[in-house]
């Protein structure tokens, strides 16, 4: 197989020789020698960087060249000077999260797309800063706070296999549509340790949050807690459950017996496939921060909370 050839551009101090042997009426291809490039190279470097009937000089032409480098790099889209950063920075401070951001900017802007972000870009721009105090300000803003980007994913899966799963990929169109109600995306919340924790329900079509009171982090308790609030809802509201391939899960059969419900799951690592409940777990630890005792609180103070 052929070997790569790799190509390095000009630098100053090959500027500076050619401009001197320019002074002495040397020939491009004796400049080409003496810097061990390309005739055409040095012929491009006279042509691009020989600043109007100016002699061609070192400090011109690197000037030139570095301006020519800079137009032809895309203006960030979130530049931490413009007027669109700084009601990042103030939404952010509202503690809102980088998704919301990005739909209420959308929203307010629906005819100026150069006001709009992503999410994705709010938190490259956020991760992009150099260390130091902002930074760790707009980290801790992060409903999550993470110091760096984590991969979707980490490691292999060591819980096992549940027995009997029946995959999110043979679930239903309509469900995908989120066009008819009463179809349950569903999560563990956990507490310190793992031994306490609260169960989450999502409606995929309104969104509605339920949460469920868990005696600890058990399958029994997954059980126990999702059969009560599951059957707490009308039944033309209960058709399906989504989750992911946590062990708690592992009596499922019996929780679709107790409700009604077609239990599915998701891949392995794969959190996208139930992104409505990810999204409302991050809301949810302003209220249930990670490493507390979540059994402290009663059915009646989480059905209490804003967000539930």
């Amino acid at each position: 197989m052929q070997d790569r050839i790799s190509y390095q551009q000009l630098q100053p101090e090959d500027r500076i020789t050619i401009a001197s042997m320019r002074q002495q009426d040397c020939s491009v291809r004796a400049m080409a020698r003496t810097l061990q490039r390309s005739a055409s190279t040095i012929s491009r470097e006279l042509g691009r960087n020989t600043v109007g009937d100016q002699a061609y000089g070192s400090h011109l032409a690197q000037q030139a060249c570095m301006a020519r480098q800079l137009a032809a790099r895309p203006a960030p889209k979130l530049d931490v000077h413009g007027v669109a950063w700084h009601a990042v920075l103030t939404m952010l401070d509202w503690k809102w999260s980088p998704q919301q951001i990005a739909a209420t900017l959308r929203r307010t802007f629906p005819d100026e797309p150069g006001r709009h972000v992503s999410h994705e870009t709010i938190y490259t721009a956020i991760y992009a800063l150099p260390r130091g105090e902002l930074r760790r300000q707009l980290i801790a803003c992060l409903r999550q706070g993470h110091g760096t980007r984590l991969p979707r994913s980490r490691g292999n899966d060591r819980r096992g296999q549940i027995p009997e799963m029946v995959s999110i990929h043979v679930r239903p169109p309509e469900i995908e549509d989120r066009v008819m109600p009463g179809h349950w995306e569903g999560d563990f919340i956990k507490g310190a340790g793992n031994k306490s924790s609260v169960g989450v329900l999502v409606e995929r079509s309104s969104r509605l949050v339920l949460l469920a009171r868990m005696e600890d982090a058990t399958a029994a308790s997954a059980l126990a807690g999702f059969t009560v609030k599951l059957n707490s809802i009308a039944a033309p509201m209960r058709h399906s459950f989504t989750y992911d391939q946590g062990k708690e899960m592992s009596r499922h059969q019996q929780l679709a017996l107790n409700t009604g419900v077609r239990v599915y799951f998701c891949d392995p690592h794969s959190p996208w496939q139930r992104g409505t409940c990810e999204n409302t777990n991050g809301l949810l630890r302003q209220y249930l921060p990670k490493g507390t005792d979540l059994s402290v609180y009663g059915q009646e103070e989480l059905d209490a909370m804003p967000t539930a």
